[in-house]
């Protein structure tokens, strides 16, 4: 045997990790995500808080598979389903291969950012960081850098990197960072895979960024979306019924809008969205109903927060 052949490494397997992102509401981990995966996975909007489920988006190279969690905004409140929305992402950190914390350079490092720092400083050795939002003209990611080294002294400063997700400004330089971390392990999706949210799931994400993003004030957090049927009714088209539902009557009338105008508005756009997602036609029959004071009730919130 030659000494080559004693020095040769063990062929390298495919790498896999499952990668938590987490932030504060509005740092910009649903652009990463949807920037990340090249589709549009989890629903963006400038009103906070808009993701509440842990949702997957899955980005394939010739590095391996990293299937990304976005997570909730976390932040402090008492309320019943921040709460519970909370819980979401301290299960998906125990669960992670590999943790994603993202900070909007555009805000001071409070509070909030503390208790993030709390929660990801015991899981440094999976931690990559990326100070968001640099294109912005208010950004000041040598404030944030500072914050992170008084809050986490030890941490390898080449594991923070700045981007622009929106932009698409620093994403591969992450993504090389948290392939350093990832595990050697058989890959969990295909690799045409982007996402594994079931349809209705997708649907619905879909009517409800629509409408949020036109809705003001309170509204937007006190909507949720039922998928009550669907049917493919030949290969190319399906029929889906869906509900917008709100909290109270009052706010019923506002989704409809004047003339049934905010309705119509958000079933045109939504099936518009739908389109650039699937490869069928989704013929959309959209309403609204209220179930009173939801955001109160632990039967609605544990179906609606997975």
């Amino acid at each position: 045997m030659t000494n080559e052949a004693n020095d040769a490494q063990p062929p390298v397997g495919p790498k896999t990790a499952l990668v938590t992102i987490i932030g504060r509401p509005s740092a910009g981990k649903s652009t990463f995500l949807n920037t990340a995966a090249g589709e549009p996975v989890s629903i963006v909007s400038a009103i906070p808080q808009t993701t509440r489920n842990a949702i997957r988006g899955i980005v394939n190279t010739s590095l391996g598979q990293l299937v990304f969690v976005d997570t909730p905004g976390y932040h402090e409140s008492n309320k019943k389903m921040n709460l519970k929305m909370r819980n979401i992402v301290a299960d998906q950190l125990s669960n992670a291969d590999a943790i994603l914390y993202i900070l909007d350079s555009t805000r001071p490092c409070g509070e909030e950012e503390k208790l993030i720092i709390d929660l990801v400083s015991s899981h440094a050795e999976k931690l990559v960081i990326a100070i968001n939002k640099i294109d912005e003209i208010n950004a000041k990611p040598e404030s944030v850098r500072k914050f992170l080294n008084e809050t986490l002294p030890e941490f390898p400063v080449k594991k923070i990197l700045e981007i622009s997700a929106k932009e698409d400004k620093g994403i591969n330089e992450v993504l090389k960072e948290l392939y350093e971390i990832a595990p050697e392990a058989p890959h969990l999706y295909a690799e045409e895979f982007y996402t594994d949210q079931e349809v209705d799931f997708r649907i619905a994400e879909v009517i409800r960024e629509q409408a949020i993003n036109r809705l003001e004030q309170e509204v937007p957090h006190c909507i949720y979306v039922q998928i009550a049927d669907m049917e493919m009714r030949t290969p190319t088209k399906m029929w889906c019924r869906a509900f917008l539902v709100v909290e109270k009557e009052s706010q019923k009338g506002i989704v409809i809008g004047k003339g049934a105008s905010m309705i119509k508005t958000i079933r045109v756009e939504s099936i518009k969205a739908l389109r650039k997602i699937f490869d069928y036609k989704i013929d959309l029959d959209l309403q609204v109903k209220v179930d009173k004071n939801w955001r109160q009730k632990d039967i609605t919130l544990d179906r609606l927060l997975k």
